[in-house]
């Protein structure tokens, strides 16, 4: 039943996050930001926020994840008034690489289906 909370509060954190970032967050290093998962602990106490950005320049993923860092606060207080638990969770963003990973497949796959023909 504990997990069934945990993965409810997951995606409502994921929904809210990316309405908060959409709406309310104003620094431009975060335009383009996608939410791509949430993980919470199991006492809800901490969750990591997983994203993505359009850029893959180093020194632009820099710039957004600075950016995050500066407006967790702002963040965390939107989702303790949108959430309806007793405790708000510590949040802490981290970048999701998987879409630039599966990206680079994608192109070894091309490129040996190119060097086939």
């Amino acid at each position: 039943m504990a997990q069934y909370r945990v993965g409810r509060l997951q995606q409502e954190i994921q929904k809210e996050v990316d309405d908060i970032l959409l709406k309310r967050v104003r620094d431009p290093r975060v335009q383009g930001v996608t939410i791509t998962g949430v993980e919470v602990t199991g006492d809800l106490q901490q969750a990591t926020i997983y994203y993505s950005s359009l850029s893959d320049n180093k020194a632009d993923q820099e710039k957004v994840q600075k950016g995050l860092d500066k407006a967790t606060g702002l963040i965390r207080g939107e989702l303790g008034h949108r959430l309806s638990i007793y405790v708000t969770p510590e949040i802490h963003f981290e970048r999701d690489g998987s879409i630039q990973y599966g990206s680079k497949i994608d192109r070894l796959i091309d490129n040996l289906n190119k060097k086939d023909k």
